[in-house]
């Protein structure tokens, strides 16, 4: 779930091994999956400079051994930097609702010699990601993809150690460089108040994207301050209520 050159969690036992066929998947609620046969467009080579990875990692506090989920992985164009940064003591959950981006980012974690990826079936709002586990999750460009984002945010919360943290990136409304059509693009504001919903507090917003906000979140009893490279503290968001042309 991902950009002209961007970004699309599950129990234990839906993990795939690597060199398994994943499986067809049930009816999903997604309305607008982006298309397998378009996964070249995630690649575009000017992406590091726009997407710039590696601050976002930083943002997160992605580090050695850390436990993540890529989350709409897509090409698995973040999965592999995620892999790199976590290193063999770490895990990456590679999760997907179509078995054709699964069976892309197997491929690809294997011609690099990555051992530390799990791909994931998604199914729906439900990423079927193991509970309490994970230090941090990445969804980029997937959102808008999303029809009941607040029971994806549950979920999600759910998979999340005590401390875990979710960064969300996505296209701004307006339509400026790469994406989705403007039409397709969920405002930064709509998803604060999914995620209140869900029983998440808004931690930071980060703005050294260009194109993209980026929208750090976790665990409402959890604390707010944590992961280095903040830029923007930002309250805890009030109550309120993933085509990728733009996702990894």
């Amino acid at each position: 779930m991902r950009g002209a050159g961007v970004a699309a969690l599950l129990v234990l036992g839906a993990c795939l091994p690597l060199a398994a066929q994943a499986p067809q998947p049930a009816k999903s609620q997604h309305g607008r999956l982006f298309p397998p046969q378009d996964l070249g467009l995630l690649e575009a080579p000017d992406r590091d400079e726009w997407q710039r990875p590696h601050q976002i990692l930083d943002a997160l506090g992605i580090a050695d051994a850390s436990v993540v989920a890529d989350v709409g992985a897509g090409s698995g164009w973040f999965t592999v930097r995620l892999a790199r940064r976590v290193g063999p003591n770490g895990l990456v959950y590679a999760q997907d609702v179509q078995p054709e981006m699964l069976a892309a980012i197997t491929r690809r974690v294997q011609r690099e010699g990555l051992v530390n990826v799990r791909p994931v079936l998604g199914r729906g709002s439900d990423p079927r990601l193991p509970a309490g586990r994970l230090d941090a999750v990445l969804i980029v460009d997937v959102v808008h993809e999303i029809e009941d984002r607040v029971t994806l945010f549950r979920n999600l919360a759910a998979a999340l150690k005590p401390v875990g943290r979710i960064g969300v990136v996505d296209f701004r409304s307006g339509g400026a460089g790469p994406g989705p059509d403007p039409r397709d693009r969920v405002a930064a504001e709509v998803l604060e108040g999914e995620a209140a919903r869900a029983g998440l507090v808004l931690q930071r917003r980060e703005t050294f994207l260009p194109f993209q906000y980026f929208l750090i979140f976790g665990r409402a009893s959890a604390p707010t301050g944590g992961a280095r490279g903040a830029s923007q503290p930002a309250p805890a968001a009030p109550s309120a209520r993933p085509v990728r042309a733009g996702r990894p």
